[in-house]
């Protein structure tokens, strides 16, 4: 039965890289992505390591697929292509998630209908206007695994965990934290 759950997760890991291939070319990721929310351009929270400056979370790259959804890949490099930021037993650079990605408000109903799906980390955005922070807009995130590594370091390292294929229900858990932005 587990070899069988195995290969399952493998085959949808693989299905979502394909798919992914086929909705955008790989040079159609970007680090550093300006995200259209209600019509003004917002940055991912996190350093400025992208392109002239943009900032965006640490070793992720995205496309937009439509005005509230994103897809992601999440690799082993941190800030400025500091090596094995997020794990140390991944190779550098290494795939370690394909994210999908939800932009939405947080509400408790939400959070947990979002949680039962594997969404169970949201991200802030920060216009790139004047840098302040979405008023209600937040990003869930369900991060898949498509191996299995250590996850012991990035800006939280006592989160650490193993991680096996699949959805990480591990992944910073913050779903369960109202969203204010005046308080974040």
């Amino acid at each position: 039965m587990r070899m069988k759950k195995h290969a399952l997760v493998v085959g949808i890991i693989f299905a979502m890289v394909a798919l992914l291939g086929a909705i955008a070319g790989a040079d159609e990721f970007e680090h550093g992505i300006k995200v259209k929310v209600d019509g003004e351009d917002y940055y991912f929270v996190g350093p400025a390591d992208g392109p002239g400056g943009a900032k965006d979370v640490p070793g992720h790259d995205w496309v937009q697929l439509g005005p509230n959804e994103l897809v992601g890949y999440h690799y082993n490099t941190g800030p400025a292509g500091k090596a094995k930021w997020w794990s140390s037993d991944a190779e550098d650079g290494a795939l370690l998630f394909v994210v999908h990605a939800i932009i939405d408000t947080w509400s408790l109903p939400k959070a947990a209908a979002y949680f039962s799906k594997g969404y169970i980390h949201y991200h802030e955005f920060e216009s790139v206007k004047d840098g302040k922070l979405h008023p209600t807009k937040i990003v869930w995130l369900r991060h898949v695994a498509v191996a299995s590594f250590n996850f012991d370091g990035g800006p939280m390292p006592q989160m650490g965990h193993q991680v096996t294929l699949g959805v990480d229900y591990e992944f910073m858990p913050n779903w369960k934290k109202p969203y204010k932005a005046e308080t974040h």
